[in-house]
């Protein structure tokens, strides 16, 4: 049998990982074709079905099961082999990161630089949107999750609490008055998410300000949101580290008061990799120099 070329057991990995041939090219960079190729030629060169096709995606075989613990040992080994290749202190490679949008745009990218400039040779891809990679898939190497993984080879802790207030444009209540529980939804418009495109639990919050309120103006987007509270569009509630601090903005209502935590999650058999310690301390130290970005003193006015 002809030697398997690496690149077809990583896009195998990969597939594996996603659950869908899809979703591994993406976070390959290549075409589904091209994995889809790869697939079907490993197949026919270990003489086993890897894969059955369901609704869902791509399930292993009792094959591919096999096959998938042998190549995750493999792909351990490769990395160990790329960091020990490495200059004395000098990281290389990639590093994906997954957070919240919300987070990712107001928090980590505002202070990326630092940890790029100290590790000139380390490619940082920040995966920030409405929804997260996982890393018990290894579709990531870092996360930072709204709830605590219940299952899976991953190690997590708290990263840090972080509070949610009520959120309007200063020019809103102005024209319009102060937001209250009788107003919201009727003469002043709420802004929220989506209900079925909701990519957490932990983002239904609205019930715990009131139980009949539900959004007229919504968005998956939590940074869209913010745009239409502040351009006077509504009422609606943001994370403090993104309300507090946009001038346009004051907090409403201010005996309400929502916490959620960050969840700082990886992969246990990759946790251990230099460039994932580093910005593991690199982000436990961020987190704790803003930590009033996130979670504001209790003597802290409301604005």
């Amino acid at each position: 049998m002809q030697p398997i070329a690496w690149n077809d057991l990583q896009d195998f990995l990969a597939v594996a990982r996603a659950g869908q041939i899809a979703r591994a090219a993406v976070l390959l960079g290549v075409d589904a074709t091209t994995v889809g190729r790869r697939l079907r030629r490993l197949e026919s060169r270990l003489g086993r079905t890897l894969f059955e096709q369901t609704r869902e995606g791509q399930v292993l075989t009792e094959a591919g099961e096999a096959l998938f613990a042998q190549v995750e040992q493999m792909a351990r080994a490769a990395e160990r082999i790329g960091e020990g290749a490495d200059p004395p202190g000098a990281l290389t490679g990639t590093l994906r990161v997954s957070v919240s949008e919300g987070f990712g745009t107001w928090l980590v990218a505002q202070h990326l630089d630092s940890f790029a400039a100290a590790h000139p040779a380390l490619t940082v891809d920040l995966v920030a949107s409405s929804g997260f990679l996982s890393p018990s898939r290894r579709e990531a190497d870092v996360a930072v999750l709204l709830a605590r993984p219940r299952q899976g080879p991953v190690v997590a802790s708290k990263l840090a609490d972080y509070a949610l207030h009520l959120y309007a444009a200063r020019t809103l209540v102005a024209r319009d008055g102060a937001p209250t529980l009788a107003t919201l939804g009727t003469r002043h418009r709420l802004v929220g998410y989506i209900p079925d495109l909701l990519y957490s639990p932990e983002l239904r919050y609205l019930h715990e300000i009131g139980a009949a309120l539900a959004p007229t103006l919504r968005s998956s987007s939590i940074n869209a949101q913010a745009r239409l509270i502040a351009a006077g569009a509504g009422v609606g509630v943001l994370p403090h580290f993104i309300g507090g601090r946009d001038p346009a903005l004051c907090r409403v209502m201010p005996d309400v008061a929502i916490t959620r935590a960050f969840w700082l999650v990886t992969h246990r058999d990759t946790r251990q990799l230099r460039r994932v310690r580093a910005f593991r301390h690199w982000l436990i130290q961020l987190v704790d120099e803003h930590r009033d970005q996130l979670l504001p003193q209790r003597n802290t006015v409301p604005r």
